[in-house]
């Protein structure tokens, strides 16, 4: 609750800066009221918003009955309301978690993923997925990616406006260009500091804890970070702010998708999940 507190602060803070930038006091006034109006309406409404961002869709067992009964099983173990299923057409392999709360919650898989991965891989990501949502990392996570993503959007529109002279109320001239230029970015390290990185480290080991082997999830970690490396993801690099939702960075393709690296060294989390198991840390067999 304190690090939702500083958070939704820390960003309603930027909106008023761009207010400000915007028209002056009243522009910050007016980003006030919008920055608590897009808070409220992102606690009901940040999960749905972040799967229509992702074109995601929900299935139901009678679509894929393995998947729904694996995910079934999976949120047993763990004690857990049986989450909504969505599926993502996209080929990166690549999965990601959101909702509220556990009794609202929804697990997201890419068509990349089911296709490339084994079912024993498979279970391990969604395994993390699941605890994700047992954690109740997913509702910081998805109010900061529905937050940050509208930031963005001020801050572009901002900048645009000052530089095509359609602002005469700007109090910060030039100043207030160069701001907007970067405020995006800073809305990018706002969420790299909000979204810690020990939560995907906890979320690995609560996983496989959960599917009851690590070398599972170690293994689908090594294929998926093979696959988000090769393969683009044209909705995350669209709205990069979303990156944090996924169980392995979906970005690669532009040079600032750096800024928005908020997953650990990929080979560490696969390190842990092996001395969890107890295997060497040699090439995955």
């Amino acid at each position: 609750m304190i690090r939702t507190a500083f958070l939704l602060a820390a960003l309603t803070a930027l909106f008023m800066g761009v207010g400000l930038a915007l028209g002056g006091e009243g522009g910050m006034a007016f980003a006030l009221l919008v920055a608590l109006a897009i808070n409220a309406f992102a606690y009901w409404n940040a999960d749905k918003i972040v799967l229509r961002m992702h074109g995601a869709r929900a299935i139901t067992r009678a679509e894929l009955p393995w998947f729904h009964d694996m995910v079934a099983q999976l949120a047993q173990r763990a004690s857990l309301p049986m989450p909504k299923i969505y599926l993502v057409e996209q080929e990166q392999p690549n999965a990601f978690a959101t909702g509220r709360n556990p009794e609202n919650a929804a697990v997201a898989a890419t068509t990349g993923l089911l296709r490339r991965l084994s079912h024993e891989e498979i279970a391990g990501v969604m395994a993390h997925e699941l605890a994700h949502v047992k954690s109740r990392d997913t509702l910081i996570m998805t109010i900061t990616a529905t937050l940050a993503g509208a930031l963005s959007m001020l801050a572009s529109f901002a900048m645009w406006t000052s530089m095509f002279g359609g602002n005469r109320n700007n109090p910060m001239g030039i100043v207030g260009v160069l701001l907007m230029a970067v405020l995006a970015p800073l809305a990018a390290t706002v969420v790299q500091l909000a979204i810690s990185r020990a939560r995907e480290y906890e979320a690995d080991k609560l996983g496989a804890e959960i599917c009851g082997r690590p070398l599972w999830l170690a293994s689908a970690l090594e294929r998926l970070d093979q696959g988000a490396r090769a393969i683009d993801n044209h909705a995350a690099e669209r709205n990069p702010a979303t990156a944090h939702l996924f169980i392995v960075n979906p970005l690669h393709a532009h040079a600032v998708d750096s800024l928005f690296a908020t997953h650990p060294p990929m080979a560490e989390r696969i390190a842990r999940l092996r001395a969890m198991a107890g295997a060497d840390q040699g090439p995955w067999e």
